[in-house]
């Protein structure tokens, strides 16, 4: 049985979503501040943590972090206020998988949870060595998770490295951004393009220089984007 860790300090939330996670199969504990979840996920193995933002003790952008920094690969989905795009942003740079805004339905954040165990099933059954790739003077290692630019190793999240090899696996292809999200978070068309918008901005900060004269990342207006080189 897979088991769920729910961070979330107020009750009825708590209560709300062990009731239909248990109603799914998932075996959930819950917890109701910072400290006591990055101590859960130290110690017991999780198949999802779900992650509210605002917690007592050390606030949910903490406990991503500190549960990234010990290589712990558990996906976080994170739950936020409808105002609080910063951290959205801060809590995606950090390792989160996802983010949802209150309020949402538990058959939503159920559907998002399946999508996150099929992209992780897809990986593991495509462990067939992957061709590393060069575009300009960016070299790629998706074997090895590694990017290069100059000779200087880049600090992507998960994510951003995804996105880039697959934009660089169709190099010069205009890339929707439904496109983007089916592939990389393995979303249907009804999900929030706006997380690809957040990751293709910083992944461009990351991989570009002022001094570019071409840049690596070009959008194509009212569609998507596409990787030159």
């Amino acid at each position: 049985m897979k088991k769920v860790l729910v961070v979330d300090d107020e009750e009825s939330i708590v209560t709300l979503l062990s009731f239909h996670l248990e109603k799914a199969g998932y075996e959930v504990a819950a917890v109701m501040d910072g400290l006591s979840a990055y101590e859960k996920a130290s110690f017991s193995n999780y198949d999802f943590i779900i992650l509210d933002l605002m917690l007592p003790k050390m606030d949910g952008i903490e406990v991503c972090k500190k549960i990234r920094q010990e290589q712990i690969d558990v996906p976080i989905i994170m739950l936020t206020a409808k105002d609080d795009q910063i951290e959205k942003v801060l809590g995606l740079e950090l390792g989160a998988d996802d983010y949802m805004t209150k309020p949402f339905s538990p058959r939503e954040l159920l559907a998002r949870m399946k999508a996150i165990s099929r992209r992780g099933r897809k990986s593991n059954e495509q462990e067939v060595k992957q061709s590393d790739i060069k575009v300009g003077d960016l070299l790629i290692y998706p074997d090895r998770y590694e990017a290069w630019r100059k000779g200087v190793l880049l600090e992507l999240t998960p994510k951003e490295f995804e996105l880039l090899v697959y934009m660089a696996q169709r190099l010069n292809r205009t890339l929707s951004r439904e496109q983007l999200l089916e592939a990389v978070w393995n979303y249907d068309f009804s999900g929030d393009t706006r997380i690809v918008d957040v990751h293709i901005s910083h992944l461009r900060e990351k991989i570009e220089s002022k001094d570019d004269t071409n840049k690596f990342i070009k959008t194509v207006r009212g569609f998507g984007y596409k990787l030159e080189g």
